[in-house]
């Protein structure tokens, strides 16, 4: 992904993030990972399909998460944190 479709991306993340939408998902309280309990102001927003992996800042894309959760997750995708788990080490691609 070139320098300015990630900035595009970004500069749509932090649209949504004003939403109603994502305000209602983070007042819900989850993270999407860990099912723990957080208050709004310790969730952050997470791209599943991360933009350096070619995802984009649509809701289908965007989930609440905990800095925990966030920070863990890297620029991997959920498959690739399942096999890394697997494997008890971090992958390359």
């Amino acid at each position: 992904m070139d320098q300015e479709s990630f900035k595009v991306e970004k500069a749509k993340a932090r649209k949504l993030r004003q939403s109603q939408w994502w305000k209602t998902k983070i007042h819900a309280g989850a993270c999407h990972y860990c099912g723990g309990r957080y208050t709004a102001e310790e969730l952050t927003m997470d791209h599943i399909v991360p933009i350096s992996r070619g995802g984009k800042s649509k809701r289908g894309n965007l989930v609440p998460a905990c800095k925990k959760c966030n920070v863990n997750k890297k620029y991997y995708t959920p498959a690739e944190i399942i096999l890394r788990e697997k494997l008890g080490q971090d992958i390359q691609f």
